[in-house]
C-alpha cells in the first residue's frame, strides 16, 4: 500500500543502462515507517527483472565475514555454487583457527639486512650441535648460518603475521573473491542486487567495508551490481562524502491521509469516526496503522488510549485478538529476541503449539529461513508492558527459556573442542540467548557471570565480542536495569572508540568488572596474547605473569608466556614455561609443537622429534610446522 513513487524509482532504474543506473540506494526513516517492507517490494521487483538478490540484516551480521557468508549463501541458492568465494572463505576460516593456536608458517619474505641476534644465536647453536649428531643431514646441509638465521626470522615473522587478529590479507582476499564472483554473476544476469537492512545496526560492522567495496578496494565492482542500504539515520557526512553524489537518497515519511485511509479500507475499517481516530493515534506511521487496522475497531472509543502512541497502538492490537490462545502466544513469544520452531515450542503456551504458522504470518513478524523476529518497535512495546504489568509471566518465562537454550547449548557442545566453541555459530547462538534470558530474569545476580563470559567471548574474534555486547545492550533495554545499562554503554564505547576493540574491552573488564580470580586470570591471558600480537612483548609478559599468579593452573597462560619468551630468544625460560603448561594439559598439540620448535632451535633434536611427533599424532595440522622447518633447512 502506498510507496508508488519509490517503487517506480527502483523499477525504472532497472530498465536503464547499468552505466547510468548502477548507483547505491539509501532508504532512511524512523522505525515502523516501512523500510523493510519497501526492501521486500524492491527485491520482488528486481527478481521479476531477472536479477539475483540477497539481503542481510542485524540477525545475519556481526562482522564482515558473516555478512559475506550469508550474501553468498543466498546468491548460491539462485545461481549455483560460488566456488572461488567458498575456497577463499574456507582458507580464511582455517587461518583464523590456526591463529588461535598458532604454528609457524611460510610466506613472509626474507628479512632485509642482517638476521636478528636471537635467530643467529639459535641457528649457530643448532648447527654446532647438529654437526655432531649422526643422521641429521637435512639440518647440517644448510649453506650458511646467516641464511639459516634469516630463514628462521622469516618463519617467525610469518607466524606472527598470521596470528594477528584481523591483520594480513585474509579478510581482503575473501572480499576480493566475493567481488570476483559478483563479476561472474553479472555476466549471466542483468543485475545483482545486495540489500543491507537495519543499517543502524549492521552499519556498525559493515560501514567501512561497504565504502571500500563501492570504491573498488577489492577490485572493480561491476556496474550492474546495485547496493541498497536501509536504516533509520542519515549516513555519516564526513565518511560518506566521497560517495554522496553517487547515492540515491530515498527518505520515507509517514503515510499521507489518503494512503492511510486506503490501507484501512483494504482491511475493512471504513467507519468515518474510527478512521479519524486511527489517523489521530497512528499519525500515519504505517506499522501502527496496520496494527490498528488488524484490531478491527468498531467504535472510535476502541481506538482511544492514553500513554505512549506506540504502546497504545500495540496494546490495542493485543486486546483485540479475540482468541485467548493467540493473544497469549503473541505476548509470550515477544520475550524471545528471535525464534525458530524449537524456541516457539518452548515459549508458547502448551495448548498453542499449532500456532507457529499463524504467528509467522503476522505483519510484525519477519525473517528469512528458520529464524523469525518481531519488528523491533512492536517487540519493545510488548516487552515493556510485560515487564511492568506482568511480573509473574516475566519471572516464569525467562528462566524457562534460559534452561531450554542451556539444553540446546549442551547438545551443541558434543564433538566440539572447548577452545572452538565460541567460533561455532550454533553453540554461540544458544549461549547468547541463554545469557540474555538469565539477565532478564535476574540482572543483579547474573550480570557478573555475563561479564565473566564476555572475557571468553574475545577469544572468538571482534565480531563475536560485538555480538556479546549487543546481547548485553538488548537485555539492558528490556529490563531497564541501571547496572546493565552502564555496562552496555561502557563496553559499546570501548569497542567503538578504540583502535583495538578487544584490548579495550578487556581493559574495561579488568578495571571495572570485579571479576573472580579465575576470570581475571583469563582476561590477563587474552590481554597478554593481544599485546604479543601487537609487538608489545614486554607488556605481554607482565600481563601473563599476572595471569599465572592469579591462576597457576591456567595452561594457556603458561603456553602463551612460553611462546613470548621463545620469540624474544629466552629459550630456556620458554621451555620451562611450556613444560609447566604440558604438565597441566599433556595433550595440547600447539604447546607440544611450540616446545618441539624450541628444543630444535637449541639442538635438542631427540626432544624436538618426540614433541613434534606427539603434536602430529594429536593434530595433523602441525605437520605444516614440521614441513616448513624442513624446507627452511
Amino acid at each position: 500500500m502506498g510507496r508508488r513513487e519509490q517503487l517506480s524509482l527502483f523499477t525504472e532504474n532497472l530498465t536503464k543502462d547499468p552505466e547510468a543506473a548502477g548507483f547505491p540506494f539509501h532508504v532512511r526513516g524512523v522505525g515502523g515507517v516501512g523500510k523493510s517492507t519497501l526492501l521486500k517490494q524492491w527485491q520482488d521487483v528486481a527478481r521479476r527483472a531477472g536479477a539475483v538478490t540477497a539481503v542481510v540484516d542485524e540477525n545475519d551480521v556481526h562482522g564482515v565475514q558473516q555478512a559475506l557468508a550469508e550474501l553468498a549463501r543466498q546468491l548460491a541458492e539462485q545461481a549455483g555454487p560460488l566456488k572461488e568465494f567458498d575456497r577463499a572463505a574456507e582458507k580464511y576460516h582455517r587461518e583464523q583457527e590456526a591463529a588461535a593456536e598458532p604454528v609457524p608458517v611460510e610466506g613472509a619474505p626474507l628479512t632485509e639486512g642482517a638476521p636478528s641476534v636471537s635467530s643467529r644465536v639459535m641457528t649457530q647453536a643448532a648447527l654446532g650441535a647438529a654437526s655432531q649428531i649422526l643422521g641429521v643431514g637435512i639440518v647440517t646441509s644448510m649453506a650458511n648460518p646467516d641464511a639459516a638465521a634469516q630463514g628462521l626470522d622469516r618463519l617467525r615473522a610469518g607466524a606472527r603475521a598470521r596470528q594477528r587478529r584481523g591483520g594480513g590479507a585474509g579478510p581482503a582476499e575473501v572480499s576480493r573473491a566475493f567481488v570476483s564472483e559478483l563479476d561472474r554473476l553479472c555476466d549471466r544476469y542483468p543485475w545483482v542486487v545486495l540489500f543491507f537492512d537495519t543499517w543502524e545496526q549492521t552499519g556498525r560492522y559493515l560501514d567501512g567495508w561497504i565504502r571500500q567495496l563501492l570504491q573498488d578496494a577489492f577490485g572493480p565492482l561491476p556496474v550492474n551490481v546495485l547496493v541498497v542500504l536501509a536504516g533509520r539515520d542519515e549516513l555519516a557526512e564526513r565518511e560518506w562524502a566521497p560517495l554522496r553524489e553517487l547515492m540515491a537518497d530515498v527518505p520515507l515519511g509517514v503515510f499521507t491521509e489518503a494512503e492511510t485511509r486506503a490501507l484501512l479500507a483494504a482491511r475493512g475499517v471504513t467507519e468515518p469516526e474510527v478512521v479519524d481516530a486511527v489517523l489521530h493515534l497512528s499519525m500515519g506511521l504505517p506499522l501502527l496503522v496496520g496494527l490498528l487496522a488488524l484490531a478491527r475497531p468498531n467504535r472510535a472509543e476502541d481506538v482511544d488510549a492514553s500513554g505512549d502512541v506506540v504502546d497504545a497502538a500495540v496494546e490495542r492490537f493485543v486486546q483485540c485478538i479475540a482468541d485467548e490462545q493467540r493473544r497469549e502466544t503473541v505476548l509470550a513469544c515477544a520475550l524471545a529476541p528471535q525464534m525458530n520452531g524449537d524456541v516457539f515450542s518452548a515459549a508458547a503456551p502448551r495448548e498453542a503449539q499449532g500456532l507457529w504458522g499463524w504467528l509467522c504470518g503476522q505483519p510484525f513478524v519477519s525473517g528469512r529461513g528458520d529464524f523469525k523476529q518481531y519488528h523491533a518497535v512492536v517487540r519493545a512495546s510488548m516487552v515493556r508492558h510485560q515487564h511492568a504489568h506482568s511480573p509473574q509471566r516475566w519471572a516464569a518465562a525467562h528462566p524457562h527459556l534460559a534452561a531450554a537454550h542451556a539444553t540446546w547449548r549442551t547438545a551443541a557442545e558434543q564433538g566440539i573442542a572447548e577452545a572452538k566453541r565460541w567460533s561455532d555459530f550454533r553453540w554461540r547462538r544458544h549461549r547468547l540467548d541463554e545469557t540474555y534470558h538469565q539477565l532478564c530474569a535476574n540482572p543483579a545476580d547474573q550480570l557478573q557471570t555475563a561479564l565473566e563470559q564476555a572475557v571468553h567471548a574475545v577469544q572468538g574474534d571482534e565480531a563475536v565480542l560485538r555480538q556479546w555486547i549487543g546481547m548485553l545492550e538488548l537485555a539492558a533495554r528490556d529490563t531497564a536495569d541501571p547496572a546493565l545499562l552502564t555496562w552496555a554503554d561502557r563496553l559499546q564505547f570501548a569497542v567503538a572508540a578504540a583502535a583495538d576493540p578487544i584490548l579495550a574491552s578487556l581493559a574495561v573488564l579488568l578495571t571495572h568488572g570485579r571479576l573472580n580470580t579465575t576470570a581475571r586470570a583469563w582476561a590477563q591471558t587474552y590481554t597478554g596474547r593481544c599485546l604479543y600480537l601487537a609487538d608489545r612483548e614486554e607488556e605481554a609478559l607482565v600481563e601473563l605473569d599476572h595471569a599465572i599468579a592469579n591462576d597457576p593452573r591456567n595452561a594457556k597462560a603458561w603456553g602463551y608466556r612460553g611462546d613470548t619468551h621463545s620469540w624474544l630468544g629466552h629459550i630456556d625460560q620458554a621451555i620451562a614455561d611450556l613444560t609447566v603448561a604440558l604438565n597441566l594439559e599433556p595433550t595440547h598439540a600447539w604447546i607440544l609443537a611450540v616446545r618441539g620448535e624450541a628444543h630444535r632451535l637449541t639442538g635438542r633434536y631427540r626432544e624436538a622429534i618426540s614433541d613434534l611427533t606427539a603434536a602430529l599424532d594429536l593434530d595433523a595440522s602441525v605437520a605444516e610446522a614440521i614441513g616448513v622447518f624442513i624446507k627452511a633447512a
